[in-house]
């Protein structure tokens, strides 16, 4: 008795993964094994950069933090240490939202702990 090989859902399932692959470069995109691979690769890469994601968008906010502060005469660590001091509980993303978009109401939470 011959071997049963389901081939329409193999088949399927190539092409699903090769559907997903449109775009990259070369034989990433059309040949089964190196499409395959590289999707694969790719989802490792996404779990990865979802982490480090924070990390950076943390950095940035620091950045930020530190640029303003500093313009009103205090560093990053001397504002968030007078900022714990003084009981204000804000975030670094709200701070450094602040200190972009909103100058005047940044000026006052420097004041306030000052």
């Amino acid at each position: 008795m011959p071997r049963s090989v389901n081939h329409v859902a193999s088949r399927a399932k190539r092409k699903r993964i090769l559907k997903l692959t449109r775009g990259y470069f070369g034989a990433r995109k059309n040949v089964w094994t190196v499409a395959k691979n590289t999707w694969e690769k790719g989802l490792t890469y996404a779990y990865r950069d979802r982490k480090n994601k924070k990390r950076v968008f943390r950095a940035l906010w620091i950045q930020r933090i530190n640029a303003a502060a500093r313009i009103e005469g205090m560093s990053y660590s001397q504002l968030m240490g007078a900022l714990r001091r003084a009981g204000i509980e804000i975030n670094r993303k709200v701070l450094a939202d602040l200190a972009l978009n909103n100058p005047e109401a940044f000026k006052a939470i420097v004041a306030k702990v000052k």
